[in-house]
């Protein structure tokens, strides 16, 4: 959902005329300073390309990493290159999970979000192919649904179905399971490679004279930027972005499995349930959110983000909202408690929905403070 705002201009204007016959005094007509400056190219070329456009290159590498992986187990008997795909998909998971806070452009207008990460899977669907397919290539998989490809088919093969356990023994481990993993891990390093191209290259493989869509972010008010009119609205949008995923987090990976009580708890909505993976993934979704916020990954050389674009209008409200950034990232990995418990096992324990609860608590303070306090920022900057 977008958020339109209105840009809100004063002007005051005094007349002072004087009595006597010969002359009048007047002063000048002065307009007060309205709302806050704040000069957002730098923050929005660091956001582009040492955020959202670094965060696709590493899906794009990660991409290779797990199709390498996956092909080392064509003809394995080995439990520890099975451990090493699974340890490869869930690094391909971690830039994707975290670049669902700016889940906008090329990933969007080239459709890889459902390409790579459908929910739920279809595991009959899923069987079936397994059952009647055999020779398994990547350009006949991108032309199947979506929802028997990208990373929950591939979390499936590699994990087995999550139930009891999240380790699957390389034994069990079919021929056409392998050979459909190796397919489905090219798919994925090709949408992956795709989506890194968009952003650097052209977001228009049919259009030569397309920017790369980094351009465009970075551009924006050029006459020429049919997509952003101005530099308002790349804030908006991402703004909008670190909104949405607070809010699906929230109010759908967690809460639709949650259920109202213990009774409508459903472990077959919970997303990542077969890889005991998601709890990283809502996780990872909000230091996201992080990452566009304070404008750089953790651990990186301090740079300009949103925190500063909020500081320029309210200091004590930027630091507020990156405590409460923090605070849900802490409250969403405290979940598991003391004993390392899966999101899809916690929905299902008293103590656990106590610790669900508060998660949900916390994404709902971080959401009400984007939406009602940052976002109305936009209409008191004077950009």
């Amino acid at each position: 959902m977008r958020f339109n705002y209105t840009l809100i201009s004063l002007a005051l204007v005094a007349t002072l005329s004087a009595c006597g016959g010969s002359g009048s005094d007047s002063s000048d007509t002065e307009t007060p300073t309205v709302g806050f400056s704040f000069a957002a190219t730098d923050m929005i070329t660091n956001l582009t390309d040492d955020v959202i456009v670094a965060g696709y290159a590493d899906l794009a590498a990660q991409g290779d990493a797990l199709l390498l992986a996956t092909q080392t187990l064509l003809t394995s008997t080995s439990q520890a290159d099975l451990v090493a795909a699974q340890n490869a998909w869930k690094a391909a998971r971690q830039p994707w999970e975290q670049g669902e806070s700016h889940i906008f452009g090329p990933v969007d207008s080239l459709s890889i979000d459902p390409h790579l990460d459908s929910w739920p899977l279809n595991t009959t669907d899923l069987q079936t192919q397994l059952a009647n397919s055999s020779g398994f290539d990547a350009d006949t998989i991108k032309g199947w649904n979506d929802d028997v490809q990208g990373f929950h088919t591939m979390e499936y093969l590699l994990f087995g179905d999550g139930i009891n356990s999240n380790t699957k023994q390389i034994a069990d481990l079919t021929t056409k399971e392998r050979e459909y993993l190796i397919a489905l891990a090219e798919v994925f390093r090709d949408y992956a490679v795709q989506l890194d191209d968009a952003w650097q290259v052209s977001y228009n493989p049919q259009d030569t004279n397309a920017l790369p869509y980094a351009e465009l972010l970075k551009t924006s008010g050029d006459a020429n930027n049919a997509i952003y009119s101005s530099e308002l609205a790349v804030i908006e949008e991402l703004i909008n972005g670190m909104i949405g995923i607070v809010d699906e987090v929230g109010n759908g990976k967690i809460a639709d499995p949650f259920g109202e009580s213990l009774a409508t708890a459903d472990t077959s909505k919970v997303e990542s349930q077969y890889s005991w993976n998601s709890l990283t993934d809502f996780a990872d979704n909000i230091i996201g959110v992080r990452n566009v916020y304070q404008g750089e990954f953790t651990g990186s050389t301090d740079k300009t983000g949103l925190i500063d674009f909020v500081a320029a209008a309210d200091a004590e409200l930027s630091t507020r909202v990156a405590s409460e950034i923090e605070d849900a990232i802490s409250k969403i990995q405290a979940i598991s408690g003391t004993t390392d418990m899966p999101f899809r096992q916690a929905i299902l324990d008293a103590e656990g929905r106590v610790r669900v609860q508060t998660a949900v608590d916390a994404l709902s303070t971080l959401q009400a403070s984007l939406e009602s306090d940052v976002l109305p920022l936009l209409s008191e900057w004077n950009s």
